[in-house]
């Protein structure tokens, strides 16, 4: 029995940040509560899915401080910032993080459409 409670859990939690993040019209909701990796994003990781959803493994991963230019990348896609020690992440319209959005905090996701977006920026 403990293990199908930590499913229900866990599906709860991942549906109250889904039912969260739809309620504001796609701002910042809370991931979930626990460290480690989730959605196949390991701890320390900012993490960008090939979809507004947690359906399918990342297709890019960073994990240094710093500018990271993107090619290719377009439409809507999620970003999940699963960094520790409150670093932040930023979408930025210009190449080396320049023109950035507001700051993306930790154990937060946004779903961006990353057609005008040609870097990411992460900082502590």
């Amino acid at each position: 029995m403990p293990m199908l409670k930590k499913l229900v859990t866990t599906a709860a939690t991942i549906g109250a940040a889904i039912t969260m993040s739809l309620a504001v019209g796609g701002a910042p909701a809370q991931a979930a509560a626990q460290a480690g990796t989730y959605a196949g994003c390991e701890e320390g990781y900012v993490c960008i899915y090939p979809d507004a959803s947690w359906n399918s493994a990342p297709i890019l991963k960073f994990f240094t401080y710093g500018a990271h230019n993107l090619n290719e990348v377009y439409g809507t896609k999620r970003i999940f910032n699963n960094q520790t020690g409150g670093a932040k992440a930023q979408t930025c319209r210009g190449y080396n993080g320049t023109d950035c959005s507001s700051y993306l905090n930790t154990w937060t996701f946004w779903d961006v459409n990353f057609t005008p977006v040609n870097s990411i920026r992460l900082s502590e």
